[in-house]
């Protein structure tokens, strides 16, 4: 039988995923964890038009396949990637090729994937780190608007679409993927990959983190999700690396924004202080 049913059993994993991330990480209930977060809701407007723009663009993916239907766009470049590339991915799927791999690959591409985000924003927020939050909002916000032209105007179908010899192998694990998953993610939304580059923008974030877990965990499934792109035949070589690069500017864009909207509240709140003094 396969761990994924559909995409609501995909779902209640991503909670349970969830709930388990934060109890490592926090030793806390994950219902406190959600009580900071609600009482962020509720106390800070600037907290909240971040949350707002960080659920708005999770949608432009959406967004784009609409465009792209529209535009009707005649280039692929699969065939250019493949030329450069041969047979990279089918050797690592070949190599690799196991059934409990196989089911581990796709829970970390569907489940941890997504659970990892969440988790970093309840954790952070949690813990108060808001320099932290504030970075993953514009790390997403950055990875999102530079991979989104790529989608557009540089289509390169997934590696299983147009390789003889690689198979989809997460259908063994979630048989209904093409139908639940993928109105998330058009077929030519490779280059760069977004699994690549947010799970990156997330390590390299995580690792400024003062909670020793989270800075381990996250860079590790990270490493673990660019192998999944390949084992399960999803992405080339060039997506991984485009990736990889887009999702350290990335979190260092973010990590330099959200450093500078703190001095400036920072100096905020203390400028009345100094008036006083005088």
């Amino acid at each position: 039988m396969s761990p994924f049913q559909s995409m609501t059993h995909a779902t209640v994993y991503i909670v349970i995923t969830i709930f388990v991330f934060l109890i490592a990480a926090t030793r806390s209930s994950p219902f406190n964890i959600a009580g900071s977060f609600v009482q962020e809701v509720f106390t800070s407007r600037k907290y909240v038009l971040h949350f707002a723009a960080l659920i708005t663009i999770l949608f432009f993916n959406k967004v784009e396949m609409i465009i792209e239907k529209k535009m009707h766009f005649g280039a692929d470049f699969t065939k250019s990637i493949y030329g450069i590339e041969g047979n990279f991915v089918p050797a690592i799927q070949n190599f690799f090729h196991n059934d409990i791999l196989t089911y581990v690959s796709s829970y970390f591409y569907v489940v941890v994937f997504p659970a990892v985000m969440i988790a970093s924003i309840a954790l952070y927020t949690y813990q108060k780190n808001y320099k932290l939050f504030y970075a993953i909002c514009y790390a997403l916000m950055f990875n999102y608007m530079v991979a989104i032209p790529f989608y557009l105007f540089f289509p390169v179908n997934e590696v299983w679409s147009f390789h003889p010899n690689v198979k989809l192998l997460i259908l063994d694990a979630f048989p209904t993927f093409e139908q639940d998953y993928r109105p998330l993610s058009g077929l030519d939304n490779c280059f760069p990959s977004l699994h690549t580059s947010i799970s990156v923008s997330m390590a390299v974030i995580a690792v400024k983190s003062r909670n020793t877990f989270w800075k381990i965990f996250v860079p590790i499934s990270s490493a673990f999700i660019i192998f999944t792109i390949f084992y399960l035949g999803i992405h080339w070589l060039s997506d991984m690396c485009a990736g990889v690069v887009l999702g350290v500017v990335a979190a260092r864009v973010g990590l330099r924004i959200a450093e500078g909207r703190l001095v400036l509240g920072e100096q905020a709140l203390l400028k009345p202080l100094k008036n006083n003094e005088l």
